[in-house]
């Protein structure tokens, strides 16, 4: 695909996981992820408490609890539970990936990141990178 007509994929893409993002319960950030193969969406994910537990991302004191899943976590954990494969595919995501869904999103196979936002620890994106994963940041999804 050309460079403009995969940008501009890139960012409808991403308008979507922007969308995708505010069905999270969480109040101190919501993300969202979708991840794309053979161009059509095999998975969707926003972070969010486990299955059958209260939809409360924060304690008390405003902290994210820590059994609180990532979007894109989510998302490759749908994938695993279908007869789909991450393998070469691409996850759009609203916020750069931390270290912990760094090792998922490489492990299972995805070999492209396009991301909005940046996380302030961006040693995931370094991750990535080292394992050759391709990595896109697109700050502005009105162009």
């Amino acid at each position: 695909m050309n460079p403009k007509k995969q940008l501009k994929y890139d960012i409808a893409y991403l308008r979507m996981a922007k969308e995708w993002s505010v069905l999270s319960y969480c109040e101190r950030r919501q993300v969202g992820a979708l991840i794309v193969k053979d161009k059509m969406i095999i998975s969707d994910g926003y972070n969010g408490t486990p299955s059958g537990f209260e939809n409360i991302c924060e304690d008390d004191d405003g902290y994210t609890k820590w059994y609180v899943l990532h979007a894109e976590a989510n998302a490759i954990l749908k994938v695993a539970s279908s007869t789909q494969s991450c393998e070469g595919a691409t996850l759009y995501i609203t916020m750069s990936p931390c270290k912990g869904c760094s090792k998922l999103i490489h492990q299972a196979g995805i070999k492209r990141v396009v991301y909005n936002f940046e996380y302030s620890d961006i040693s995931g994106l370094k991750f990535l990178r080292k394992a050759g994963v391709e990595v896109t940041h697109i700050n502005n999804l009105d162009q």
